[in-house]
């Protein structure tokens, strides 16, 4: 049989085509679902809300009007910016806010702890702190770099639970503010990567997050690290960023809170966890409703309905906005109004000094 050559052309369209399907990686390949359940994108939350992970790294000359004008149509009334720096910066930050936006934004002041242990430099970081609330700051934000890459005075890895810092920590509770930490990263960055790795997309695309097993220690060290200061000082409030990175073990972050009353959790960047177990995650939501705090991480307005949404509505399977971070629909947790009002502000207005209650309803 001898074909015609327009049909030869079309067989060998068809071959290459679907040998360029046949290739398609594991990157790329997004579908749209056809599922069609109830649902819709939520843009608002329901009740005013505090972000007490928020992210403004220039501050002290920014014009904070755009900002306000998102904040505005998310029901965002305070944003607790963390990057507050210290000294002159924070109070440059606290000056922009009292100028321009009273009671929309407040700082939480930031120390390196690169050099501990030197003479005199607990003394130092000690006042700089106390001068620090008293030019404004209402908390003390420490970053990921105290146990991953802070060096102490020889050069060592500096850990989080450093008997040098302990007057730090037990400054905080004199002073009446919380320590919102970040300690550590997704376990699964220490693990092996293979396909068995839950973060691989994520370690494919972001190779410099990836650790060896011991670098620069173990994650359950550096973890417990974190929560050795919370049980060493039971009068200083603590906030333990993307819930302790126990979102996906809410089991294990139960019996953390149960053993530590101090201890709370915000739930920046974790979301996609929560929303892939709504029966489970709204239980551990109902039974912690007074530890649990809003909070986003980054400053991406177009990405909170999905956080509304998970919180506040019903909704089946519905997508996530970075595949990276969960190639995994979402499912709501339909939480009752009373712990969304605890998640969204009432649990910022306890642990945070100085919030204006009156912009929130009772």
């Amino acid at each position: 049989m001898i074909l015609k050559k327009s049909t030869l052309i079309t067989l060998a369209f068809l071959i290459c085509f679907s040998l360029q399907a046949q290739d398609l990686t594991f990157e790329e390949y997004n579908p749209i679902s056809t599922l069609v359940v109830p649902g819709q994108l939520i843009k608002k939350a329901k009740f005013p809300f505090i972000d007490v992970h928020g992210h403004q790294y220039r501050m002290p000359e920014q014009n904070l009007a755009p900002v306000i004008a998102a904040m505005d149509t998310l029901n965002m009334v305070i944003m607790v910016n963390l990057s507050g720096r210290t000294g002159d910066d924070l109070i440059a930050s606290v000056k922009n806010i009292a100028d321009h936006y009273p009671n929309r934004f407040v700082v939480f002041a930031n120390i390196n702890f690169e050099g501990a242990g030197a003479d005199g430099w607990i003394e130092k970081m000690v006042a700089q702190l106390e001068q620090d609330v008293k030019n404004g700051a209402r908390g003390l934000k420490v970053y990921k770099s105290l146990g991953l890459r802070n060096k102490d005075s020889e050069g060592n890895r500096l850990a989080i639970d450093d008997s040098r810092l302990d007057a730090i920590w037990k400054k905080c509770g004199e002073l009446g503010i919380p320590v919102l930490i970040h300690a550590a990263d997704p376990k699964p960055f220490w693990d092996d990567f293979n396909g068995d790795n839950e973060r691989w997309l994520e370690l494919k695309t972001r190779p410099r997050r990836k650790r060896d097993a011991n670098n620069p220690a173990p994650w359950e060290q550096i973890m417990n690290e974190q929560y050795n200061i919370f049980r060493k000082h039971p009068k200083t409030n603590f906030i333990s960023a993307h819930m302790s990175w126990l979102a996906n073990d809410l089991g294990q972050l139960g019996k953390l809170l149960d053993e530590m009353p101090n201890m709370n959790v915000g739930i920046g960047a974790i979301i996609a966890e929560l929303g892939r177990q709504p029966r489970f995650a709204k239980a551990f939501f109902e039974k912690y409703q007074d530890r649990i705090l809003f909070g986003k991480d980054s400053w991406k307005p177009e990405e909170f309905p999905t956080y509304f949404r998970v919180l506040e509505s019903d909704d089946e399977y519905f997508p996530y906005h970075k595949k990276y971070h969960a190639f995994w629909s979402m499912y709501g947790l339909n939480l009752s109004d009373e712990v969304l009002k605890k998640v969204y502000y009432k649990n910022a207005l306890r642990l945070v000094p100085g919030l204006d209650k009156s912009l929130f309803p009772n």
